[in-house]
């Protein structure tokens, strides 16, 4: 990804990822995408140049862009020996093609060419499909969240 791509991807994550927060019941919408901003801000402190960053876009031999991955060398929990996918979306017209797994693939590589010898990320329980890829891909959880409203 070159730096004018991050502009324009980080703009899209951070709705993006406010507006799973809000679905979740995490946040309230009014106050979503300054969070999430804010979180995006603490992760990135040095943007595009924030150091144990990876940022990979997918293409198509014509240039076409197909999907991006955001990682993390090192774990935002401190497991050791284990970065963290923030980020891997595929772009609407080509999901179900295959170019996930390999933009996954690609992300492993990323990471092991690295050292790192783990690689995790977390994925909301109602995305059937990431997980069936993720499990398929060899994944399996390690955590798992639960919650009840009280209201």
């Amino acid at each position: 990804m070159t730096k004018d791509e991050y502009e324009e991807w980080r703009a899209r994550t951070i709705r993006a990822f406010a507006d799973e927060q809000v679905a979740a019941g995490n946040w309230p919408a009014d106050e979503a995408l300054e969070l999430a901003t804010k979180a995006n801000d603490v992760l990135l402190p040095d943007g595009f140049a924030t150091a144990g960053m990876l940022f990979l876009r997918a293409t198509l031999p014509d240039g076409s862009h197909v999907g991006v991955s955001w990682l993390g060398l090192t774990h935002p929990r401190g497991a050791p020996d284990c970065a963290f996918i923030y980020d891997i979306e595929i772009d609407e017209a080509y999901r179900g093609s295959g170019y996930g797994r390999a933009l996954l693939a690609a992300a492993e590589d990323a990471v092991r060419s690295r050292g790192v010898g783990r690689l995790e990320l977390n994925v909301f329980r109602d995305n059937d499909r990431a997980i069936r890829l993720y499990e398929t891909s060899g994944y399996r959880v390690v955590t798992q969240q639960m919650r009840k409203s009280l209201s």
